[in-house]
């Protein structure tokens, strides 16, 4: 089992950016695929962005395609979400998520994929 924190979120104003950080519990990190997802109020929980285990494939949810970057320092036992030209309509809970994988290229984008989930961190995007 792997507990996951996420840190980083906060307020900003439109066109501006935020990074997020995931911590993992686990040594075994490079073990799992990762995701991050975003809740609104009011709405479902979505897809933003994953990454596989080796970090070599990505896969993004196509309103952030360009404006928001994924990667993971596997020593670190972190994933981080860049997000950049933020919109007000990108303001939700953000969660990271990890689950366990074989293969070093599978991405996940499916929010059922992933067994374990983090707290999540407030994004507030202001016009």
């Amino acid at each position: 089992q792997v507990q996951l924190v996420e840190s980083g979120g906060g307020s900003v104003q439109a066109g501006g950016s935020l990074r997020l950080s995931c911590v993992g519990s686990r040594r075994t990190f490079s073990n799992y695929a990762m995701g991050w997802f975003r809740q609104a109020p009011g709405k479902e929980r979505e897809f933003v962005a994953a990454m596989s285990r080796g970090g070599s494939n990505t896969a993004f949810l196509d309103s952030v395609k360009g404006r928001f970057t994924i990667s993971r320092d596997n020593v670190r036992n972190t994933v981080y979400l860049g997000m950049g030209s933020l919109k007000p309509e990108d303001t939700a809970v953000y969660y990271c998520a990890a689950t366990d994988v074989v293969l070093w290229t599978v991405t996940k984008t499916t929010a059922a994929d992933y067994r374990y989930w983090g707290q999540g961190t407030q994004v507030t995007i202001s016009s």
